[in-house]
């Protein structure tokens, strides 16, 4: 028995059932919700960035999405006519089975295509960098070039299990399960990919920390 108690196997099973415990424990204490902005709120004008218009999500959708607050707006670039799609989905909690929808999922679901996909890092001008999702999406003759990312307290992940994971993590440790989708289109124009994914960059170096005054730390 002491021998079994010593193996692998058994600190795998330990481990297992302490996880679940604490996971238990958390899920029946009140959560600690941390305030956040209203999204409504976010600048008009960043940088060069200058708001032209306001997107619109119908109320199926929402109800869908289930998101706490949502952020769906068109930016250009004043100095050089870019344009950037910028959506942020703020979730408080997600514990009642609310959770952010993969662009993974849910572009397809609109029509587009995945033409190509890749994980980069962006330099967020602090000395860190923002690990995310980059993906060229097609519809007829249209494509886009999408980056994503999630941001869950002072951490920002691209991938979705990593996601899921620290999601757990935070509930056992701070009692909080909150996080935020955020998404940026831009318009690929002819083949230039490059330009397009140049533009994306920028405006995502332009509007992080933004992003994290407003979502919370």
């Amino acid at each position: 028995m002491t021998k079994f108690l010593n193996s692998t196997p058994a600190r795998v099973v330990s481990l297992l059932l302490v996880a679940q415990a604490a996971l238990l424990y958390s899920s029946i204490r009140p959560e600690a919700v941390p305030p956040g902005k209203p999204l409504a709120e976010f600048p008009k004008q960043l940088g060069e960035w200058q708001s032209l218009r306001e997107g619109v999500v119908e109320p199926e959708v929402m109800a869908v999405l289930q998101a706490d607050d949502v952020l769906t707006r068109i930016y250009g670039n004043t100095a050089n006519g870019q344009q950037a799609d910028l959506y942020i989905a703020a979730f408080r909690s997600q514990r009642n089975g609310k959770a952010p929808h993969s662009p993974k999922n849910c572009l397809p679901g609109n029509g587009w295509m995945q033409v190509d996909s890749a994980e980069i890092r962006i330099d967020d001008g602090a000395g860190a960098t923002i690990p995310v999702n980059r993906y060229i999406i097609q519809y007829g003759d249209d494509r886009s070039l999408v980056l994503y990312w999630y941001q869950s307290r002072d951490r920002a992940v691209a991938g979705e299990f990593k996601a899921k994971f620290w999601v757990i993590a935070d509930a056992i440790r701070y009692n909080r399960t909150d996080t935020a989708l955020i998404r940026v289109i831009v318009p690929i124009s002819g083949k230039d990919v490059d330009r397009a994914q140049q533009t994306a960059v920028d405006f995502v170096q332009a509007t992080f920390p933004t992003i994290r005054r407003f979502l919370p730390s």
